[in-house]
């Protein structure tokens, strides 16, 4: 009965996943584990600043390889299967995690004078960033009804910035809390600075033909470069993982002609020395962050 209903909990309303990679480092590091909420967004919008799981097939995420082994026969595929339900082993080769920086209707780009990211002009403090590669793009506006992810491991993360951005229907849910190992407990909420970004003054104008999985429904260069702004109201309300938890207990390179090939979850690779304003050295898979 327990295990039954620790699995209805895990298909609709929280679930844990396990970082494999290095692109969300210093806030999410390989080997944690984090609690998504899966109920928040069925009734409200995506808020700039959270951290979110989000499935990338049918994106420019699609692309992205994985170290994880396919199981080979069926009784690694039901070991996969039930660690995959208890958030204990591999996540799904499709699952990234990673930050939203912009909503549908945002103007994002990079970089302003000090190096740093803008969201419809206003310039973000990011001290969760680590390894910065100041890699440039835009000002791109992010079409409505998708979200500008990125890693907060800018020099090893894979994101909006090679990839595109993802349609909000993609996203699984908020990870809100880290909740092992037991010394690096902690909610993930949102920085300060996102509190500062003004809101767009018209309706985002470069909307995508659809929202669905198809490649083809993603939005292209052109229409991100077209200008404009608009969107939804920034904010996260901080009651999302704390009652969830009581709940429980109870630019650029994707659209370049060359696109980066994928780094493997697990696998670490030399970095190359930067030579200018350069990509990312690697890309993180879910956990990714």
């Amino acid at each position: 009965m327990a295990f039954l209903l620790a699995l209805l909990i895990k298909a609709l309303l929280v679930q844990a996943f396990w970082i494999p990679s290095e692109s969300m480092e210093r806030t999410l590091l390989v080997n944690d584990r984090v609690l998504v909420n899966k109920v928040v967004y069925h009734f409200r919008d995506v808020h700039r600043g959270e951290v979110v799981v989000f499935n990338g097939k049918g994106t420019g995420f699609d692309h992205a390889e994985s170290v994880v082994p396919k199981p080979t026969n069926v009784f690694s595929r039901g070991v996969r299967d039930a660690q995959r339900l208890l958030g204990l082993g591999a996540p799904s080769e499709t699952d990234f995690i990673k930050r939203v920086i912009g909503v549908g209707g945002d103007t994002v780009a990079c970089c302003d004078a000090e190096g740093r990211v803008t969201v419809n002009g206003h310039p973000l403090d990011e001290p969760y960033v680590y390894e910065n590669d100041y890699q440039r793009f835009g000002p791109l506006q992010v079409p409505a009804g998708y979200l500008w992810v990125m890693g907060d491991h800018r020099g090893a993360s894979s994101d909006a910035r090679q990839n595109g951005p993802i349609p909000q229907s993609k996203v699984v849910g908020r990870a809100f809390v880290r909740v092992w190992p037991l010394n690096r407990f902690g909610f993930l909420s949102v920085p300060g600075t996102f509190s500062g970004i003004r809101d767009a003054s018209s309706p985002a104008h470069a909307t995508p033909r659809s929202t669905t999985s198809s490649p083809a429904a993603l939005p292209s260069a052109r229409d991100l470069s077209d200008g404009g702004a608009g969107g939804p109201d920034a904010g996260s309300p901080s009651a999302d993982g704390p009652t969830l938890v009581a709940l429980t207990i109870g630019v650029a390179p994707a659209w370049r002609t060359r696109r980066r090939q994928g780094r493997s979850w697990g696998t670490r690779r030399g970095r190359a020395r930067r030579t200018g304003a350069t990509g990312p050295r690697s890309r993180g898979r879910f956990g990714c962050s």
